[in-house]
């Protein structure tokens, strides 16, 4: 390649990167926040409004944060449903379990598929808290074409037109404000099995002072 056209094309590499704030357009070129990083200041917000602030000085017990895209997705609504099978197990060990769509607040939990799904669900429409934890990437132009063959309009669901979606995550987080494991993976149909889950978070929970066992 001539010098030239390399110039030309380093250009056009700025500038969508300019246009969509580094967010890349690519799945497989997400780089999550890794394990060992400090995790980031971030909220979201509740079915009825409210808004939930997490700072990494703020955790009163350990975290478990889990980014899906939607409950238009099935693959999320079948992640939601397997992680029925160890929630109560992880709430009784002393994890704090938090999952964020993309999804306005009004449809947070009318637009899943799955049944009686009583978790904290909490709305990243923005992908304001996928930005901080850089799980967030643009879909171009083709593929929400595409979406919308499939009947999935983003901007109705998140009530924006900025057509960003998280990589599905999970990030398990200590009180101490650091990520201790991290599953990210750009291809959504896979997803971090429940007993994979429960594994990774288990070295985490909370120890009884008295016995300095896993409560």
């Amino acid at each position: 390649m001539q010098p030239y056209s390399r110039f030309i094309g380093l250009l056009a590499v700025m500038a969508a990167m300019s246009a969509h704030g580094e967010i890349p357009s690519d799945p497989t070129r997400v780089h999550p926040l890794s394990v060992g990083a400090r995790a980031p200041k971030f909220e979201g917000v509740t079915a009825d409004g409210k808004v939930r602030s997490f700072t990494p000085n703020g955790f009163q017990r350990p975290t478990i944060v889990i980014f899906y895209r939607g409950g238009w997705c099935p693959y999320c609504n079948m992640q939601l449903s397997d992680l029925r099978l160890v929630e109560s197990k992880l709430r009784a060990q002393g994890f704090e379990i938090v999952f964020l769509s993309t999804d306005r607040p009004e449809i947070l939990y009318s637009s899943l598929k799955a049944a009686d799904i009583h978790y904290t669900l909490l709305s990243d429409s923005r992908l304001k808290a996928a930005n901080a934890f850089h799980v967030a990437y643009h879909l171009d132009d083709a593929t929400i074409a595409k979406q919308k063959q499939y009947g999935v309009d983003l901007e109705a669901t998140t009530g924006t037109t900025q057509h960003e979606l998280p990589v599905p995550s999970v990030f398990i987080i200590d009180t101490t404000g650091t990520i201790r494991y991290v599953y990210s993976n750009p291809d959504y149909k896979v997803r971090l099995a429940s007993d994979a889950l429960l594994a990774a978070a288990l070295p985490y929970a909370p120890r009884n002072p008295n016995t300095n066992q896993i409560q």
